[in-house]
């Protein structure tokens, strides 16, 4: 199966959960308003109103999660009053339909066991209901569904607010201060106002390189051109590198691509490399297509190269790592899975869908002498939502 066929079933999978949620919580609020002392007329329309609501919002969220909209910077109002509403509802719902399904298997299962207990103590009894347990059960079971919900809310709100700056001092065979950059994803999400304060922050870091390692868009070329400005505002005394990610494959064309960051004189090594003289000696630096979306080609990005001199790659993707340390590559940079983007921290693990997917979800490892940085990124894919996850800019101390 192809990389595209695997993403249209995952796409798939997602989607048909997320549907299945939205019907089930209409099911149980539905049931709820049913239960109530209302009127008939009044029930009705409730119900009407929430099922609405419901797939008006589920509605925008997979309008802007699969349509384009292009829409370079968007107010801080307008995503906060059409954007972020559809964007959380989207995520937490699906949370709050399996908290749901969950307590109600649970109670399911100790009804059972109940019954089962007494009929076999011989104190079969007729079951009474009590309407007003069930109701604040109801009322209780639903406020505690609703906490994904509250929790998405509030990971959107203080996203960008807690943006680390992580710092890491390397070996290297010279020293260099580089920046990293990834997974930006400039979008209704990222708008130009927001990239402009991470740039920023990263000029505020007087790096003597900048790297960037892919995904600068969401879903739409459109927004490259803002996003690559704001890039080309951090002056570096060895200038800016870049490589592409699976969103630019997705939604661009190389040559379109091309041209866009020769516009802002922003060195796109696509299996390529340059070196760079400096004082203390040369330094390479390389960068791999997107190992999955685009034509990777490890040994044409490190052609011509002198074995000796050191050498960094930049590749969207980790996974590169193990040929790139057999190869000599003394650091390779990488991103992708934003550090899980949403992780749960249980008793002595942390763990995120990307730990399912990677060896290599975030932080740095080590192969001999080789080693690997993946950031966390600064923007967010498919949902808005960071949990636990926040936005990194990585300041590399290379030293001699």
């Amino acid at each position: 199966m192809t990389f595209g066929m695997k993403y249209a079933v995952l796409r798939l999978i997602i989607l048909s959960l997320a549907m299945l949620s939205q019907i089930y919580i209409f099911v149980h609020i539905h049931r709820i308003i049913r239960s109530s002392h209302k009127s008939g007329r009044f029930k009705t329309l409730a119900s009407l109103t929430v099922g609405a609501v419901i797939f008006l919002l589920f509605a925008l969220n997979l309008y802007f999660l699969f349509i384009p909209v292009p829409w370079p910077d968007p107010s801080r109002a307008v995503q906060y009053m059409l954007f972020y509403p559809s964007a959380v509802w989207g995520l937490g719902s699906v949370f709050s339909a399996l908290l749901l399904c969950l307590f109600q298997a649970t109670g399911a299962v100790a009804k059972i066991a109940a019954r089962t207990y007494r009929r076999l103590a011989g104190k079969e009894t007729p079951e009474t209901v009590n309407a007003g347990r069930r109701n604040f059960l109801q009322a209780g079971l639903s406020s505690v569904a609703a906490a994904p919900l509250l929790l998405c809310g509030y990971s959107t709100v203080s996203t960008g607010r807690d943006c680390d700056v992580q710092k890491l001092t390397l070996p290297f065979g010279l020293s260099l201060r580089a920046v990293q950059l990834t997974d930006i994803h400039a979008g209704i999400y990222m708008n130009r106002k927001e990239i402009r304060y991470y740039t920023d922050r990263v000029i505020a870091l007087q790096p003597d390189l900048l790297l960037l390692t892919g995904d600068y868009i969401s879903n739409s070329l459109s927004f490259l051109p803002d996003c690559l400005e704001e890039m080309a505002r951090v002056q570096t005394r060895y200038g800016t590198f870049a490589t592409l990610g699976n969103h630019e494959h997705w939604y661009g064309a190389l040559t379109a691509i091309e041209a866009i960051f020769s516009r802002y004189d922003i060195t796109l090594l696509h299996n390529t490399n340059q070196v760079i003289h400096t004082g203390h000696g040369p330094f390479a630096i390389a960068g791999i297509d997107d190992l999955c979306a685009g034509y990777p080609d490890l040994g044409a990005a490190l052609h011509g190269l002198d074995e000796t001199i050191p050498k960094i790659l930049l590749s969207h993707r980790p996974e590169i790592f193990p040929d790139a340390a057999l190869m000599g590559v003394h650091l390779t940079l990488a991103g992708h899975y934003h550090g899980g983007q949403i992780k749960l921290l249980l008793p002595g693990v942390d763990f995120s869908l990307a730990d399912l997917r990677t060896p290599y979800p975030e932080g740095l490892f080590r192969i001999n002498n080789s080693r690997l940085y993946v950031s966390r990124g600064i923007g967010t894919t498919f949902t808005p939502v960071r949990l636990n996850a926040p936005p990194e800019i990585t300041l590399l101390h290379l030293k001699g």
